[in-house]
């Protein structure tokens, strides 16, 4: 498998320090990806057990309350991998979480990979389907099917949503997310994550159009007013 990029001493990826694996690949275009150098194929190659070798150094630094978080690019898109990689860490007690989409089909492998989980981060990108086609170019569908899926399992799971100037950064189109989030009471946490410009220059690099060029930084200000109104919502 091609990974790549990795994170050692993640600390915002899941519980604890992390060491954060970007698998790459991804069937969305979101306008405010900041990642697009995961769209091909980049890295290099490591079969499961090259991965888990170089994994398991790090686990005197994330110990118990840490463990690994497979990112991307989307990471269920190499479910059967990580559920090869999982033979190898579930015997070392290394537990890993998933940064996800959940824009991928329940195949039998991906049921694996998510069951297996100690984690699930969903992404949930924006609230209805116009929204979704707008701005990530699919339909929200698999997402619901996945939350569905976590919901039937009760897999602890978090969600998080990117707040883009101008796009979703009101407390109106905020209660349209909350609305989704009532429907699923299983879910522990929701994170919102501030739209950010640092990634522009991998547009640049790869000589991609981005969508978002004229686009500020969202204020830590804003971010906090607007995480302290959802938290009050949700009551989390």
């Amino acid at each position: 498998m091609r990974i790549h990029s990795f994170e050692s001493l993640a600390t915002l990826d899941g519980d604890g320090v992390r060491y954060a694996v970007y698998l790459n690949g991804c069937p969305l275009r979101c306008v405010y990806c900041h990642n697009p150098d995961t769209w091909g194929l980049s890295g290099d190659d490591y079969t499961a057990q090259e991965l888990y070798n170089k994994i398991k150094r790090y686990k005197p630094y994330f110990k118990d309350n840490g463990g690994v978080t497979f990112s991307g690019g989307e990471p269920l898109l190499s479910a059967s991998y990580i559920n090869e990689v999982n033979e190898y860490l579930k015997k070392d007690g290394i537990k890993y979480a998933l940064d996800t989409s959940g824009q991928v089909e329940l195949t039998n492998d991906v049921k694996d990979a998510i069951s297996n989980a100690d984690l699930v981060i969903l992404d949930l990108k924006f609230y209805d389907d116009e929204s979704y086609y707008k701005y990530t170019g699919k339909s929200m569908a698999k997402t619901i099917a996945t939350l569905n899926f976590l919901s039937q399992i009760n897999k602890r799971t978090w969600v998080r949503t990117v707040v883009v100037p101008g796009i979703n950064d009101s407390e109106e189109i905020l209660d349209k997310y909350i609305k989704i989030l009532k429907m699923y009471p299983f879910i522990s946490k929701y994170e919102l994550l501030g739209f950010h410009t640092m990634g522009f220059f991998k547009y640049e690099n790869l000589g991609v159009e981005n969508p978002l060029i004229n686009t500020p930084a969202l204020s830590q200000d804003t971010l906090l007013e607007l995480q302290k109104y959802v938290d009050n919502k949700l009551n989390y």
